[in-house]
């Protein structure tokens, strides 16, 4: 596993290679809160519950729904928050039919846009990547 911090006081950001497991969402809650968490990052205590959240969501859809390899890059700039996902999938993410309120799952992306973020898809030549922006 590969992470790497930019050091700095705004922007900071960090690149977490993850493995291809269920653990994926784990580590990156553990790393992102862990990040936010400096006085680097400069993120307000329930703006940061909220990312380590976003993050998880994301992580976990692209472990259930695409191949690996996967990666997270997390960017903290001047009262904004960029977490992007990516895979090795190049199927664009969508809402599934039939989970509009019947049993677990199917709503991660509702819950990311719910907390205010802006989701954004970057496809790639190799996959893509699912990218949520909170601002503040």
């Amino acid at each position: 596993m590969n992470a790497t911090i930019a050091p700095g006081r705004c922007p900071v950001s960090v690149h977490l290679d993850l493995p291809p497991a269920a653990e994926a969402a784990w580590l990156a809650r553990q790393r992102v809160a862990l990040m936010l968490a400096t006085d680097a990052a400069g993120c307000p205590r329930v703006i940061a519950e909220d990312i380590v959240l976003i993050a998880s969501e994301l992580v976990t859809n692209a472990v259930l729904h695409a191949d690996g390899p996967y990666a997270l890059t997390l960017s903290v700039d001047h009262r904004r928050v960029g977490v992007a996902v990516s895979d090795a999938s190049s199927e664009l993410p969508r809402r599934r039919a039939g989970h509009a309120g019947a049993g677990p799952g199917g709503r991660g992306l509702q819950i990311i846009q719910g907390l205010g973020a802006d989701l954004f898809v970057s496809p790639s030549g190799s996959g893509k990547q699912v990218i949520a922006v909170l601002t503040w």
